[in-house]
């Protein structure tokens, strides 16, 4: 490597994306050096139609000429406007503090449709579907074409409602799962573009498709089925570009034949029935004569909703799990995975007679006597069937559906079940994993773990609450407190921009924010989620600015946000909000909390007043002064209502619950002079629980965070290593390997008598991984700087912790903090990636560097690595 390269050249977060609906696409680098103190000094963006004008000395799209910043994130194409379906080549060169020059290799991104007009496919489905509300093959469409030129390249643009599978000539088009997603159908859907050049052959062509009920009109939560619509449809368009410039479509419309395929039933609920009697073999090959007995499928009128390009990754197949071990339980065979995952398993037989039906249920848990686990899916079957061919061996993965699942009870199984018979197949959405931390206490790993897992597995198109009983819905307070650590965790820039639009598209009419998004719910009332639900309209967008330095995000969302802002000023006349006084919807509270009450008017006041906080400094960022110093002085005014109405009197209400204390502190709510009162309050209600919390999942994503900025770090600590429940570790004590929806996940063995409230995989409680990050590693965001281009690192040891190791992948590279004590003395190294710069906090006294002045503890560095000591 020389001493500067650019490298990583991603737009719109991802790497040579196809088919965006982005009028400025937004352009990321990132730097290498082994220098110190490296930053980028200039750049250079050059941008041209093909790879080869790249090398021109005038590229023939847009030259940026030699910009001097040291922008290297979020930079927006600034060429000529872009056509629908245009290919943009770019590279970008780069100078640094040192007067080094590197130039990158060249990397495309590729403009969709973008518009309606383009758009001359039909939306077509199956001629018979079942009776309403009631279960239908999944069909199978099919288009036979002919190619007589010769192909420079050919695009799919595709979605559907419902689910879609597709291949052109037999070959799948892409590896991505349950596309197009889950979007708030009455107003967008998503559509894929795939490159499918090499597919196509001249001669005869077959385009395939396979459609699955998806959330569209399978099961959704604990609605009926065809809540949105009563069958699948899909919109296809295929352009194929030959040498003469000219163009071949190959549209979806009444000329489509369509035949029910071998899925009797798909429900992304329910799971699947496979009958591989059904099977049309070559249905999507050339050559194939059997289509003459198929029918036309019908065409729907055009549905109104907008069509986009897609946003972030689709879900995709991304792990294998193999199980450790195997039971047999009254005669049924229990294949353990050893990980709660999300997904499905890849059925492998060897010689099943033909015609032999195999059960797969799926379960977190078992009970006592080693059979599943499974009141707490409530009315979610998580069942595949599936109908032997009676080959000697055959291979079965479902199509349309995922379970939430340790272990699988197989059903009807010739003989003794093979080391392949059952793989699990993690399924998620594209994210990568960013995050890194561990220590040398392995129940802290493992909770770390658990957080981790907990997001692969809730991370499934939407944040889900959980992912295995009759819910699994993009609930709004669950994203909202643990977004900051999911952040932290993977990539999920991309993936919350796709859901924030769907968060905006289910927005009522008065300016509310649902409960969880997309809204599938037919009560109206649903459509104010309440205080610490509705209010992730405002706190996910600001979190993604903050750790993605994305201005774009907060711009789009704005006008939304604003609204939602004044549904809120509109319905607290008194700046209290949800005031118990005026009756009606109130909220969810402080969900889950034990043997604690904090009032619903003063946990809706609190977020109240930090969304206030929030907006004034998203209008700052984007450069709406005004706004922002009104919304500063409407924060101001909530905050003094707070203050009058839950911190006056003799026995103030905030006090008197853990979660009143901390949203008092954490959002800054009291006057300075009473913090260390409402601190103390908060340590004696833990300290009278036996060092216990008692905070649900409003309170507990903020606990500990209130304790150490008050300087109660030891009580941090202690309730981090508490093992006894309700804790953080309890779960981890009992062998979990997700997070718990409850503290003690069998709400049976503590009063609460409701066995479906047992959701072993529910990511909420996993927000105290952004402390493990921010606190404990040191590794932090600058709101005033945003994106980790002003890096705090500021570690606070503790817990008797005696070495961690962490690191974050942020989009400038990697961030290191690994710490250890011993003997009085503290040991850090750090990382710093470069054009970045970090202020460094180094705890103790006496803190020391080989070369560098080291004031109070403090100084300022630019990239590269150091190590310090202190003594402690």
């Amino acid at each position: 490597m020389t001493s500067l390269s650019v490298h990583t050249l991603r737009c719109e977060y991802r790497t040579n994306p196809i088919g965006i609906d982005v009028e400025k696409p937004r352009l990321f680098w990132k730097l290498e050096s082994r220098l110190q103190d490296v930053f980028q000094t200039d750049y250079r963006i050059t941008a041209a139609l093909s790879e080869e004008g790249l090398e021109s000395e005038a590229p023939d799209l847009w030259d940026s000429g030699k910009v001097s910043s040291d922008q290297s994130v979020q930079v927006e194409y600034g060429g000529p406007k872009l056509a629908p379906r245009q290919r943009v080549w770019w590279r970008v060169e780069v100078w640094d503090s040192h007067g080094k020059r590197a130039l990158s290799r060249p990397a495309y991104f590729e403009i969709g449709l973008m518009n309606t007009a383009e758009w001359q496919a039909e939306w077509i489905g199956s001629w018979q579907f079942g009776a309403p509300k009631t279960q239908a093959p999944s069909h199978l469409l099919r288009k036979s074409f002919n190619v007589d030129q010769p192909v420079v390249q050919a695009r799919l643009y595709i979605t559907s409602l419902g689910l879609y599978e597709c291949t052109v000539n037999g070959k799948p088009v892409s590896e991505d799962c349950l596309t197009p997603g889950w979007t708030e159908y009455r107003k967008r859907i998503l559509y894929q573009t795939y490159d499918v050049t090499p597919h196509i052959s001249q001669g005869e062509n077959v385009l395939g498709a396979m459609l699955g009920d998806g959330w569209y009109c399978g099961h959704v939560s604990w609605l009926p089925r065809q809540f949105f619509g009563d069958r699948p449809k899909l919109l296809a368009q295929l352009e194929i570009l030959h040498t003469d410039g000219s163009y071949t479509r190959i549209c979806s419309d009444g000329s489509w034949t369509c035949h029910p395929g071998p899925i009797l039933e798909n429900d992304i609920l329910m799971g699947e029935t496979y009958d591989s009697a059904h099977e049309k073999p070559g249905w999507n090959l050339q050559g194939y004569k059997e289509d003459v007995h198929w029918l036309p499928v019908e065409v729907f009128p055009v549905p109104d909703l907008i069509l986009q390009g897609q946003i972030g990754e689709p879900v995709k197949r991304h792990e294998l799990i193999k199980p450790v071990a195997t039971s047999y339980v009254h005669g049924r065979a229990i294949v353990n995975m050893g990980q709660n995952m999300v997904g499905r398993v890849r059925l492998t037989l060897h010689n099943q007679p033909k015609g032999q039906t195999i059960t797969l249920k799926h379960a977190e848990v078992l009970n006592p006597d080693g059979t599943l686990y499974t009141t707490n899916l409530r009315g979610a079957k998580q069942q595949i069937v599936y109908t032997c061919k009676g080959e000697s061996i055959e291979v079965y993965e479902p199509h349309f559906t995922f379970q939430g699942f340790q272990y699988v009870e197989i059903n009807g199984h010739h003989g003794e079940i093979a080391e392949d018979t059952i793989v699990g197949i993690v399924m998620h959405s594209g994210m990568e994993v960013t995050g890194h931390f561990e220590c040398y206490e392995p129940l802290l790993n493992q909770l770390q773990h658990n957080i981790l897992w907990g997001q692969k597995g809730n991370f499934v198109d939407l944040p889900t609450d959980c992912p295995q009983r009759d819910e699994r819905l993009g609930w709004m307070g669950d994203a909202q407190v643990f977004i900051r650590t999911a952040a932290y965790n993977m990539d999920v820039a991309g993936f919350f921009n796709r859901w924030l639009q769907t968060v905006e598209d289910s927005q009522s009419s008065k300016g509310e924010y649902p409960m969880y998004a997309p809204l599938a719910s037919p009560n109206p009332t649903d459509a104010d989620g309440g205080p610490a639900w509705a209010d992730a309209g405002v706190i996910c967008p600001y979190i993604i600015h903050l750790c993605y330095a994305d201005k774009r995000q907060v711009s789009d969302r704005y006008e939304s946000m604003a609204r939602f802002i004044q549904s809120m000023v509109d319905a607290a006349p008194n700046l209290i909000r949800v005031d118990r006084d005026r009756g009606g919807w109130r909220g969810f509270g402080d969900w889950l909390s034990i043997n604690a009450y904090t009032p619903e008017d003063l946990i809706g006041t609190a977020f109240f007043a930090y969304c206030l906080q929030l907006m004034s400094e998203m209008a700052l960022a984007i450069g709406k002064h005004e706004d922002a110093e009104k919304y500063k002085a409407e924060h101001e005014r909530v905050k003094s209502a707070y203050v009058e109405k839950f911190l006056s009197g003799e026995s103030p209400e905030a006090l008197t619950s853990q979660t009143g204390c901390i949203l008092t502190l954490h959002f800054h709510l009291c006057p300075a002079e009473m913090r260390s009162v409402v601190s103390d309050a908060l340590v004696k209600d833990i300290e009278s629980r036996g060092m216990h919390l008692s905070a649900g999942f409003v309170g507990s994503s903020y606990l500990n965070d209130a304790l150490t900025s008050t300087g109660h770090l030891d009580t941090a600590y202690a309730l981090l290593n508490q093992k006894t429940w309700p804790s953080w570790l309890y779960a981890v004590t009992k062998g979990a390997t997700t997070i718990w929806e409850r503290w003690d996940g069998w709400t049976e063995e503590n009063g609460y008598q409701d066995p479906g409230m047992n959701s072993f995989n529910h990511y909420a409680y996993g927000a105290i991984g952004d402390w493990l990050y921010r606190t404990v590693a040191g590794i932090d965001a600058d709101p005033l700087d945003p994106g980790y281009h002003h890096i705090i690192m500021a570690p606070q040891p503790g817990g008797g912790l005696s070495h961690i190791s962490a690191k974050l992948e942020t989009l400038y590279g990697t961030v290191k903090s690994s710490w250890s004590v011993g003997n009085g003395a503290f040991t850090w190294e750090v990382e710093v990636p470069p054009n970045t710069h970090a202020t460094i906090y180094i705890p103790g006294t006496n803190a020391k560097h080989n070369e560098l002045v080291i004031e109070n503890g403090t100084l300022e560095v630019g990239s590269g690595r150091y190590l310090f000591t202190s003594s402690v």
